[in-house]
């Protein structure tokens, strides 16, 4: 394939804009080469500026469930932009999305709308201290909750041992707050409360972590979470801003029958606009400004393009009772011939999968972890990635983030892909 077009364009991006993108993963630094312009896109293709078209398995990072320019989601926001485009006064479109929202997801009364999944979990963990009157959280090594300050740490030398700051600009004083525990790792969840006891005011996971690639969690990981949590006066918070509305109607909550507290969404609420969001029961929601004393706001929150596009979505998933069951048998289609291939070839791997969410670990070892992700054969990876876009398949430029499956794609696609990999798994 020709790339001219995109290489002229990053040139030019770089001169204005740090690293010549707007979001670091989008540089290709993971996997080296020049990003590829994106033009246009439709149900499951997307279309760079030099004509190149690609089967799309990141969907704009998961928003896509239902494909590129999904009609209702385009239409509606057409209609609405011709009243208006944003008022910074309250509408009815945010109430009805809000109504149907909290009657699909189980455990919440009441939800806040913001601008993006970072702004949603920030927002989050505010509240959840305020609502306990502590000050630490506990995260998971490889899960991502967005760029705030709270969230940009790294592991200390010990299990209980406070954070550090794997970002410039986030201060020591921030990252005492927060302690680091191993994604699947509960007897590591135990020793940290232990050792603060009555400090920790929320734990915040992704229930399906996406950000190492896809790793499930194991069996009792969650529940036990939930225990612990209710054992100890802790919020549990999960991070739906991936899994929310995508693995299930009532997403990772419904999926695995377990409650969290407070629950982070993003993504696909709001279609492809940049929309997030945060939901808790009445008792935890009535924390925030203007009922209480936890204050939080945003001028375009509630923005009626967001909320129409959103509420489309929402709409249309609701309504359609095979959605979930014909995204599982797709995704363990693309699974299976995956496997075969690779295995024919005798390429070492490990395929991760829930619901429409996968990824591919080239190590032959179980991956349930950050530590056991970054066993992975980055330079196999490497090769992979770009076999896979001269051969039109768009896979995420790094080999720790989860593939996100659309239901746009039709089988044909799935066997395109799976005889790229066959082509890749052969030249090595």
């Amino acid at each position: 394939m020709l790339y001219q077009r995109s290489s002229a364009l990053f040139k030019e991006a770089q001169s204005v804009i740090p690293g010549g993108v707007n979001s670091p993963v989008r540089a290709f630094k993971g996997v080296g080469g020049t990003p590829i312009f994106a033009k246009s896109a439709k149900g499951a293709y997307v279309y760079d500026e030099d004509g190149n078209r690609y089967i799309d398995y990141i969907n704009s990072w998961g928003p896509m469930l239902l494909g590129h320019a999904f009609e209702p989601v385009v239409e509606a926001v057409k209609a609405k932009a011709e009243s208006g485009t944003s008022f910074g006064m309250p509408t009815a479109l945010e109430t009805e999305i809000a109504q149907l929202a909290v009657s699909m997801v189980p455990n919440i009364d009441k939800i806040r709308f913001v601008n993006s999944g970072t702004e949603a979990c920030m927002s989050a963990i505010r509240l959840a201290r305020g609502f306990t009157k502590r000050d630490k959280i506990i995260k998971f090594s490889g899960c991502y909750h967005g760029h705030s300050d709270a969230f940009l740490i790294a592991a200390g030398s010990g299990g209980a041992t406070f954070g550090t700051p794997n970002s410039p600009g986030v201060t020591q004083g921030t990252a005492k707050d927060t302690l680091l525990a191993g994604y699947n790792n509960l007897l590591n969840v135990e020793e940290l409360i232990a050792a603060n006891p009555d400090e920790i005011a929320a734990i915040i996971i992704e229930p399906v972590a996406g950000n190492m690639g896809c790793i499930p969690p194991q069996e009792g990981f969650l529940e036990g979470l939930r225990n612990l949590c209710d054992t100890n006066g802790i919020l549990l918070i999960f991070d739906e801003v991936m899994t929310g509305f995508r693995l299930a109607k009532g997403a990772a909550q419904e999926l695995y029958n377990v409650n969290a507290d407070i629950v982070c969404f993003g993504k696909v609420i709001g279609g492809g606009l940049p929309v997030g969001a945060f939901a808790a029961r009445n008792e935890i929601m009535d924390y925030l400004a203007p009922n209480g004393p936890v204050y939080q706001a945003g001028t375009l929150s509630g923005n009626p393009l967001a909320m129409a596009a959103g509420l489309a979505m929402l709409k249309a998933i609701n309504s359609d009772e095979g959605l979930f069951k014909r995204l599982e048998e797709k995704t363990a289609y693309l699974q299976k011939g995956m496997a075969k291939v690779l295995s024919r070839y005798n390429v070492e791997h490990t395929i991760n999968r829930v619901g429409s969410m996968i990824s591919v670990h080239f190590h032959k070892d179980p991956v349930y972890d950050f530590e056991t992700a970054a066993n992975g054969n980055n330079d196999t990876f490497k090769a992979f990635f770009h076999s896979m876009l001269n051969q039109g398949i768009y896979i995420a430029p790094s080999a720790f983030e989860t593939w996100f499956i659309t239901d746009a794609l039709s089988y044909k696609d799935l066997d395109e892909t799976i005889s790229a990999v066959e082509k890749f798994a052969k030249s090595l």
